[in-house]
């Protein structure tokens, strides 16, 4: 996305929670970023929507952030993943408007940007960049046969941008959740509609801004509970809440934000998705969900590049189904060697890691954690580390110094908590 991130220090950012340890340079370790609240994040919404457009919205929506805790690019080859939604959200306010007019403001880390057009405008090749994830959904709504009038929408977000904790899709959602309420279409309101809902922030994604991913992010931040990490089946949209109480066990998730930037929009994703489909088509499958002989199908391909491609995904499937074995069966301590093998293999054999994520596992797994990863698409972005709560200042400091040594800007640090779906917050 072409936002800036939301401010993190400064008069804006709100109170803070500093992990308390000192690092070899004696400077204190990155501050752990706090989410706001729905009435913080609501009232920043409607601020910005009355100054800019001198009246009241007709409310305030709002939709998370996601981290992916297992099962990584599995979700455009027909797999399972297990995502949380985060704290962190993009707020919309917005107005429907009795004509096909759009209007679009957004503040993020102190920079607005504004956009005026027309629902006629917004289609593949029309808008790019924001403007796209922004106003896309409201095309998309239209092609599945929904009425939607023009509107004027204020943006504002806590969530990390280009960090892997998709951001964009927090926009698809939140956007599109104001719209189906404002035009009175209905989908937020059962889970069958959510998925629907899902449907078309992926066809936003995929056709109208030109990123090819899959389902997950979308229906993280739709289909999620609170307390809860959803095991999404990409092959049939199915979802089960699977509990995920980290504090019963006096554990924490550590997300390591490692400023490195990505962007699903870039040539590398859209590669690896490629890939899988021509391996998946020369196998004869449909996906490569479908394979139950993987040394078998490994023999069949020629290059050593699908085979690494298909092995990583074939493998990370079964790591799902492991990990949430294992969590159901009440062994949430024993889920470390399987995210590690998760970042190992997304480093080996899918090639998405980049030396930030490699420095933040490895310092992570060096400090104690239980098991660490990279999450998101790669390329850049944030790992995650799962931590005893008592062993947690120790590895953020271990990242910290690490890339101090590496000569790396200092990550940023965020708590993963199990969160609630978007919604209406006023």
């Amino acid at each position: 996305m072409m936002f800036a991130t939301a401010p993190i220090n400064g008069a804006d950012a709100g109170p803070v929670r500093r992990i308390g340890v000192i690092v070899d340079t004696q400077q204190d370790i990155e501050e752990i970023v706090p989410a706001w609240s729905a009435q913080e994040g609501a009232q920043r919404a409607n601020a910005l929507f009355e100054r800019t457009y001198g009246e009241a919205a007709d409310g305030v929506w709002a939709s998370p952030g996601r981290v992916n805790i297992i099962g990584e690019h599995t979700d455009y080859n027909g797999g399972l993943c297990l995502p949380i939604a985060l704290p962190h959200r993009t707020y919309v306010a917005l107005r429907r408007r009795d004509d096909a007019e759009v209007h679009l403001v957004s503040s993020f880390d102190g920079e607005e940007l504004r956009w005026d057009g027309a629902l006629s405008d917004v289609h593949p090749g029309g808008v790019e960049g924001w403007v796209g994830y922004t106003a896309g959904i409201a095309w998309a709504l239209a092609e599945a046969g929904h009425q939607v009038s023009g509107f004027d929408a204020a943006l504002v977000s806590c969530v990390p941008t280009a960090a892997g904790l998709s951001s964009s899709a927090a926009v698809e959602c939140a956007v599109g959740l104001a719209l189906d309420d404002v035009n009175g279409i209905g989908l937020g309101h059962s889970d069958e509609g959510r998925a629907a809902l899902v449907d078309l922030a992926v066809r936003t994604e995929n056709d109208l801004v030109g990123a090819p991913t899959g389902g997950l992010d979308q229906a993280a931040s739709l289909r999620t509970a609170e307390g809860r990490a959803l095991l999404l089946d990409c092959r049939d949209g199915s979802t089960r809440q699977v509990p995920f109480d980290l504090a019963a066990e006096d554990l924490e998730l550590l997300v390591i934000d490692t400023r490195a930037k990505h962007s699903h929009a870039t040539g590398g994703y859209g590669q690896r998705r490629a890939t899988c489909e021509a391996a998946a088509k020369t196998l004869g499958v449909g996906t490569l969900r479908e394979i139950t002989d993987l040394d078998g199908a490994l023999a069949r391909l020629a290059d050593d590049e699908p085979v690494r491609r298909v092995r990583h995904v074939v493998t990370e499937i079964q790591r799902v189904r492991d990990f949430v074995a294992l969590v159901e069966a009440g062994r949430l301590l024993a889920v470390g060697p399987l995210m590690n093998a998760s970042h190992d293999s997304l480093r080996d054999d899918y090639e998405v890691t980049c030396p930030e994520l490699d420095v933040a596992v490895d310092a992570a797994r060096s400090a104690g954690a239980i098991g660490a990863r990279m999450t998101g698409g790669g390329f850049g972005g944030c790992a995650i580390a799962l931590v005893d709560a008592e062993k947690r200042d120790d590895v953020a400091a271990a990242a910290v110094a690490a890339f101090a040594e590496h000569g790396f800007a200092a990550p940023r640090l965020y708590a993963a908590i199990p969160s609630a779906a978007g919604s209406r917050v006023n």
